[in-house]
Parts: C-alpha cells; structure tokens; sequence
C-alpha cells in the first residue's frame, strides 16, 4: 500500500464523473442525510481535515473478476438511494474506493448532483413530497446553526431564488464553472452583491473566493492506493478500515462477505433489489437489508443467529445462497399477510415481530395463497392474535434474539398449525412473556388517534373484519366538535369543557370505519349520523354492539357518559379476546 499525491476535491469529483472511480460491491450504500454533507462542506472551508482516502488500483484484466457499481449522482430517498451497477468494457483500469464513499458522495452530490427526501406530513406515494434539491451556500451571512459557521443548505430552486439582504444563495456546483480567481469577482458583481453594501460584498467576496480555492486549488483528498488484486487481502483491508467505528454495522459486513462468497448470484443486487419489492407492497412497509439478513440467519437453522462477522464463514455463505430463494419466499408471504391484515409501515410497529411468522411459512412451504385460502383461516386468525399481542407487548425491544431463539424452537417443532399457545407457554414467566394484567389492559385506552400503536389495538377488537378492504381511524363523536367556543356555544357546562378536550383524541372516542362510510359521516353529529346510515333498529343494534357503543343517549352532551361506558365495553372485550 502507497502513499499517493494528494489531489483537489475537483480532480476527484471529473474522475467519479467519468467513472474512473468506482464502488467494489463489498461497498455498503450511501447513507449520509443533508446535515452531514452540509458539515462536510462546512469543515472543508474552515480548514479542518476530512481524513484520508483509501483506494484499490484494479487492472484491465482483472476487472472482470469483480463486480462494481457507479456513485449515487442524482440521490431521492424513495426512487434513487441504490447505486447502479458500473459498466466495465471500457479501455482502461479503474480505481475503487475502499475507504472515504460516504464522503465522496457527499462532495458530488453537493457539486454536481441533487438530494431529494421526504417532506413532513406528506405520503409516501406522493412524488411532490420528494423536491429535487441542490447544495447552496449564503454568500452574505453566516449560519445561525452553533455547529457550523458557513450557512450551507439543500434548497429547491424556487428556495434558492429567493433573496433578501441576508440571504444570497450561491449553488455550490456552480463554483467548478469559475476557472480562475478573478471570475470570483465578476459573479459578485454580476449578481449585484456590492449593492447590498461593503461588509455583506466583503463577506460575500471572501466566502466565495474560499470556496473556489477549497474545490479547485488546495490538495485536500489525501489517499492511499491499494494495488494487490486478491480479493481476500481487499476484504480484509475493508473490514479492518470499516469496523474500526460504529458506522460500518454487522449486516453491512456479512453483505460485503455474502457478496465476496456467493458464487452464483450478486448477494448485494439481490438483497437489495429484495428489499424494495417488499416494501412496495399494499401501502408500503419500511423493512432494510438488516431484517433480510436476520431472517438469513433464522431461516437457515445457525444455531448462532447474531451479527457477528466471525460465524459468517464460506460455509454458512454458501448455505443462505443455496436457500435464498426459499427464504425470500417466505418473507415476501409475511408482508403480503400483514397487508392483508391491514399493516404498513406507519402501523408495523416492530419489524423483527414478522420473523416468527417468516419463520412458519418458511416450514410448511410458503404457500402461495395462505393470505387468502379458507385452508389456511385457523392459522391467520392465530398469527393475528399472536402479531398484536407482542406488537403492543413490545416484545421484541431490547434483546430480540432472546425471543427469536426460543420461537424458532417451538415453531420448528410445532406439528398442528401455528403455536400460539406453545409459543404463549415457551415464553411464559419470563421477561418477555405474552400476557397482560388489567393494569396493561387499562393502558391500552390511553392510545390516541392516529399513533402507531392504535392500529394495532382497534385492529384487535375487530377480529371479524376483512382487512384487505381499507378501514379509517375515525372520530366517533366528530373531531372539529371539540374546541372550547363549539362546546360552550352547544351548551356543555364550563367544568365538563375539561373532560371532553382532554378525552376526544382517545381510545374510547375512535372506531374503525371504511373509506366510503368514513367520509359520509365526516362532521356530522354521532347520533344524527347512526340514524341516517341505520334507520332499521336490528341493523343499527348490530353496528353497536360490532363497534362497542354503549345503548345510551348517544347526544354531544352525553360524551362523558359514553367515554366511560365505552371504556367499559372495551375493557371487558380485551379480557375476553386476551384469554
């Protein structure tokens, strides 16, 4: 290994362009969010080092040996967080980084690329939610942020465009466009920043001139070139280099192993390709390549099944490729069966809880329509139950390998469907046993509206309902009804206004309803609406006693009333259902 001359972060960002530099499939994928290329940037203009690089010289004719992907260009959290697998006909060699892609990535996205995530409060499959955004930098003020001194932001172009005397954005990428020093003042003074007044142009011209110097002149990527060709040696210089800190996890290791082991498929391109199919189905599930790799480790019958990098020998390697097909086949049929059952990534409260269910499927074949076959009715209802009793147990927080272990057990020895209750039994006295006192039960009404776990406790009380049909959380005594001027103008004594405000948003106040029902009833008062939607008295009967409304007066002025007897009737439906 040599030391190499150092070059400009502009020579390192034309060669990734050019795809001079590439990403060895051992390469975890690009990870970092805006605030941490922002602080790059931030610590490159004030002079502080980045740490050096590490490279590995590939020879034309050993390339092919190989597999390599290109860097992330255009990141999008949703459509573009995979890097693309490199094309390798060219003419010549190529260099791959072993060491420094986080940092990279973030130098060419900010210089020449753009980032786009999610904005708050908006779904998933709305592409508006997810704006291009480019890396700008203020010319005429510094950051308000303690951290940083130079105000660097990703910000839309209609973002960027806006100025007002403290806010001149420069889009950094534009900095690669100034060849020499003197064009740093023709921008300033061909963007008007000399009428903003000395000290902001005196700023503006010092900011920017720094910047031109940092990419173009100085000679910050300092690196070393690895030139050995075996594979083994490479992996072993990357695992050293990379485990070294907490960044780098176990899964990205024994990807980086899979991918060096597997002889017949690209363990990263499977994986990875993997993990977005499954979380593209029904309304989308949030599961990574760790949770893949857990169920590698279960599903192939290690009796180790924690991420350490030791037991990830050729052997166990070669075991999970053989069984890959197999395996994946079993999750996918997991999360088609918590679709069905109404689950997705805002109400799927722990990923790991899907491993036992993986786990069954897995032994009696993942059968392709076990989400649907009247056949297999029995086992759904008792994975239900299981699912929401350890979802909102929270059973497998902390140490979930201590539940994993021992379901495992009971699953592979299970001979009559899905054990629930030698799995209730396996785990019972134990820290993490399934079973709730009436304190628990009493717990359960304190979930609110729309949180995660609230799914998963109106879910339970349903049992009957057919969730492939999409059901609403919904207000049984209408939401916008609760401000203290609306109760106080309906009359609602000055002393119960307390009650009705703190208690509306609670259990005992929601029900589950489908889209079309959901929306009819919209504001309207609860007992005008039951009357319009039921007018037969057995139909509207069996709505209450199927939604647990107590038979009372069931007027705005008797929500006290109906909270408490409601909280009855859910109470009492829990300790049946738990029994």
């Amino acid at each position: 290994m040599a030391f190499v001359e150092p070059i400009t972060i502009k020579e390192a960002i034309e060669s990734i362009h050019k795809k001079d530099y590439l990403l060895p499939a051992i390469q975890r994928e690009f990870v970092w969010d805006t605030y941490q290329i922002e602080r790059l940037f931030d610590s490159l203009m004030r002079d502080y080092p980045i740490s050096s690089f590490l490279f590995w010289e590939v020879e034309k004719k050993n390339i092919k040996n190989y597999q390599f992907y290109e860097f992330v260009r255009e990141y999008h959290e949703r459509d573009n967080s995979h890097n693309p697998k490199a094309n390798i006909d060219g003419e010549g060699g190529i260099t791959a980084i072993l060491d420094g892609q986080q940092r990279l990535t973030s130098l060419y996205i900010g210089l020449k690329g753009t980032y786009a995530y999610k904005l708050p409060r908006k779904r998933w499959d709305n592409d508006s939610a997810f704006p291009k955004r480019k890396l700008c930098l203020n010319l005429v003020s510094p950051s308000k942020d303690s951290d940083l001194q130079y105000d660097f932001r990703f910000l839309t172009k209609k973002e960027y465009k806006q100025t007002d005397e403290n806010h001149v954005w420069f889009v950094v990428g534009d900095i690669l466009n100034l060849t020499e020093a003197v064009d740093v003042n023709d921008y300033l003074l061909e963007n008007d920043i000399s009428e903003l007044g000395k000290e902001k142009f005196r700023y503006a011209n010092k900011t920017l001139f720094k910047q031109y110097e940092i990419i173009q002149k100085n000679k910050s990527i300092n690196f070393f070139l690895e030139k050995g060709e075996s594979l083994d040696k490479v992996l072993n210089i990357f695992i050293r280099v990379n485990s070294g800190g907490t960044q780098l996890s176990y899964s990205d290791l024994l990807l980086s192993i899979a991918t060096a082991q597997w002889k017949e498929k690209d363990a990263r391109e499977e994986i990875t390709s993997f993990v977005d199919e499954i979380n593209s189905v029904g309304d989308g599930f949030n599961i990574n390549k760790d949770f893949v790799l857990k169920n590698c480790l279960i599903l192939s019958g290690f009796k180790d099944i924690a991420f350490n990098v030791d037991n990830f020998n050729q052997e166990n390697m070669r075991t999970i490729e053989k069984q890959w097909d197999d395996i994946t086949k079993a999750i996918k049929s997991s999360v088609i069966l918590l679709s069905c059952l109404g689950y997705h990534r805002d109400t799927l409260t722990s990923n790991n809880a899907l491993i036992p269910i993986a786990t069954y499927l897995y032994k009696i074949g993942s059968p392709d329509n076990f989400s649907e076959s009247s056949k297999y009715e029995t086992d759904r209802v008792k994975i239900f139950k299981w699912l929401v009793m350890v979802l909102l147990k929270r059973t497998f927080s902390g140490q979930p390998d201590n539940v994993l272990r021992p379901v495992r057990e009971v699953i592979n020895k299970s001979e009559n469907g899905f054990p629930f209750d030698e799995i209730i039994s396996k785990l019972k006295g134990s820290t993490k046993a399934i079973s709730f006192d009436d304190d628990e039960i009493e717990n359960l009404l304190y979930y609110q509206y729309a949180q995660a776990y609230t799914y998963s406790v109106l879910a339970f009380l349903y049992p009957s309902l057919d969730f492939r049909n999409k059901f609403h959380q919904d207000h049984i005594f209408p939401k916008k009804l609760f401000t203290a001027k609306r109760l106080k103008k309906r009359g609602i004594k000055e002393e119960d206004i307390e009650f009705y405000l703190d208690n509306y948003n609670y259990l005992a106040n929601i029900q589950l309803l489908e889209g079309v029902p959901n929306q009819e009833k919209s504001g309207k008062d609860f007992e005008v609406w039951i009357k319009e939607k039921y007018p037969n008295k057995d139909e509207r009967k069996a709505y209450m006693e199927r939604n647990y409304i107590p038979d009372i007066d069931l007027s705005l002025e008797n929500f006290k009333e109906f909270i408490e007897q409601r909280e009855k009737l859910i109470v009492s439906a829990f300790k049946k259902l738990l029994l």
